[in-house]
């Protein structure tokens, strides 16, 4: 993984120590909060429902086990014993005090982490396949792409003060595990038509309160023109991007508007400006940062069905875990391992202090002290050997990340709703719990097969409702909570955007009409079919009459 040289230290270093003296002003009641909002922004603290909230960079997703403890050590000294994996592989910290923040920073700096471009209208943090580097259908590993883009975007002058916040996303499979059409821009790594690498290129994707499935404007760039062209695309977003009305700011509305092609043509004109400009990468800036993604020191391993078959065979919730929590590697003898942060005690993507230490300690024995944080709330250990999950999964049971849910109806995507959040209508962290204790029974999970399960707070789609394959959104009608239920959103390949079924659920009746969705699949299912599938094949009217009695 990428590591700091003495400019990225100093960098952080600099940033934690201005900070404090903000910090130290704005107690001392030198500044009020209106003037100190945009200096805490700069360096992810919110203010949320009830306390600040301190969103903390994962670059990737990707983290050592050093920087996992030394996020249980700040969720332990500085807040209330845990953290929050968010959606954007990030990590969240719901309760510091102000006068510890810069503490928390500096606990950072030494680990080479930072809250830089968490918040504001920036580039945010790039996000990537969770898989990435291990996946068998991976075309390029997608990580040294993003470090080079988060290098090239740090305090990037130019575009500190966008119109509005700006996500970056990037995979190198076959398979979208990374959800590109849904960012401002989804870059693809593809096979060049010669045979080499190229990248493709889709803008204006998102979600919130109009969601759009990004469109793509270049199918073939080359590789080296990566940050000549993303930065052509921002300078055309830039000029031309609402400033005038927040929620027609981001660079979506402005695709949209212009149209597709129309967008094309205008970053195509600006690029030709700075096509062989100082930002063209070469083969040798190619291939330093790619040299810090070396794969680790495998095993001369091979793949061997017949060792899992007797502990398989002797230990049934051990072959339930492999089924549902165990994804193939491109490397003979390893896989790799999804760790559920939802086993229904704790909301979903929280962990505590105790549990952050555990993975740590299980990451440097089992997947070369690498940890990935998954776009679901989960966390991925890259490299396991085949021969040793058995003894991983025995150490994950008793830690409580065990439960193979993945990819099921109670792998549930959460964001913290009202309970934390002062922009949210509802809550969402106790029907994401409701609904995990109602679709307990793992044997019905598996029958049901893959299904998406999102909820969102509020429009803003934290948790990714519009992709859910069923996805649910809270809203406020008269100061009650309430519920609409969406089906048939993917975030995948065959991107889609769910739809409202009908009128909103109270909160109580929130989840049966969930189990109702489920049942009605179930009946309506042909061998093999998948949720959305048959979500896709009979439509919205075999669900509205079991939910409301008509159609």
């Amino acid at each position: 993984m990428y590591r700091y040289d003495a400019h990225d230290q100093r960098m952080v270093e600099q940033r934690a120590a201005q900070f404090r003296s903000q910090v130290l002003r704005r107690l001392a009641g030198d500044i009020t909060e209106d003037e100190f909002k945009p200096l805490r922004l700069q360096n992810g603290l919110y203010m949320q429902l009830h306390a600040y909230m301190l969103r903390v960079a994962v670059p990737y997703g990707l983290l050592s086990a050093a920087q996992m403890r030394q996020l249980a050590h700040i969720a332990r000294t500085w807040d209330k014993g845990y953290g929050h994996f968010t959606t954007r592989q990030n990590i969240q910290f719901n309760w510091p005090d102000l006068k510890d923040v810069p503490a928390i920073l500096d606990a950072l700096a030494e680990v080479q982490m930072h809250a830089i471009q968490t918040s504001g209208n920036c580039v945010r943090n790039v996000t990537s396949d969770p898989f990435a580097g291990v996946a068998p259908d991976e075309v390029a590993d997608p990580r040294p792409y993003c470090e080079m883009l988060r290098q090239w975007s740090t305090f990037h002058p130019e575009f500190a003060a966008l119109p509005r916040k700006f996500k970056i996303a990037v995979t190198g499979a076959k398979a979208d595990r990374a959800a590109v059409a849904y960012h401002d821009i989804g870059l693809r790594i593809v096979e060049a038509p010669d045979g080499g690498r190229a990248i493709q290129v889709l803008v204006g994707g998102g979600m919130g309160r109009t969601p759009m499935i990004g469109k793509v404007i270049r199918e073939h760039l080359p590789e080296a023109d990566l940050l000549t062209y993303v930065e052509a695309i921002l300078r055309v977003y830039n000029r031309f991007g609402r400033r005038d009305n927040k929620y027609k700011a981001r660079i979506k509305i402005l695709v949209d508007a212009m149209g597709a092609e129309a967008f094309g043509a205008a970053v195509e004109e600006e690029w030709a400006l700075i096509a062989d400009s100082g930002l063209k990468l070469d083969a040798d800036e190619l291939g330093r940062v790619r040299a810090h993604f070396a794969p680790p020191p495998y095993a001369a391993l091979d793949d061997d069905p017949a060792a899992l078959e007797a502990p398989t065979l002797m230990d049934p919730e051990f072959k339930r875990w492999v089924e549902g929590n165990v994804f193939p590697h491109r490397q003979p003898g390893y896989r790799i391992v999804v760790l559920s942060l939802k086993n229904g005690e704790l909301p979903p993507g929280d962990a505590t202090h105790t549990q952050m230490d555990a993975v740590a300690d299980i990451a440097e024995d089992f997947s070369f002290g690498r940890v990935v944080v998954t776009h679901r709330q989960n966390l991925v250990l890259p490299d396991v050997e085949q021969r040793r999950l058995h003894g991983l999964w025995r150490k994950l049971r008793a830690l409580g990340f065990a439960t193979p849910n993945v990819e099921k109806v109670t792998d549930v995507i959460c964001c913290p709703g009202l309970d934390y959040c002062s922009l949210a209508n509802a809550r969402s962290i106790p029907v994401a719990q409701d609904i995990s204790r109602r679709m307990a029974d793992l044997e019905a999970l598996f029958d049901l097969g893959d299904i998406h399960l999102n909820i969102s707070g509020c429009i803003n789609a934290c948790g990714h409702h519009h992709v859910g394959h069923i996805g649910i959104l809270g809203i406020n009608k008269s100061g009650e909570e309430y519920y609409q239920l969406m089906i048939g959103g993917s975030n995948a390949d065959d991107a889609s955007l769910g739809q409202v079924v009908g009128r909103s659920f109270a909160r109580e009746d929130i989840v049966d009409a969930v189990e109702t969705v489920l049942r009605t699949y179930v009946e309506r299912r042909t061998d093999a079919e998948r949720f959305l599938d048959t979500a896709r094949r009979i439509g919205l009217d075999p669900f509205k009459e079991a939910l409301y009695g008509d159609a």
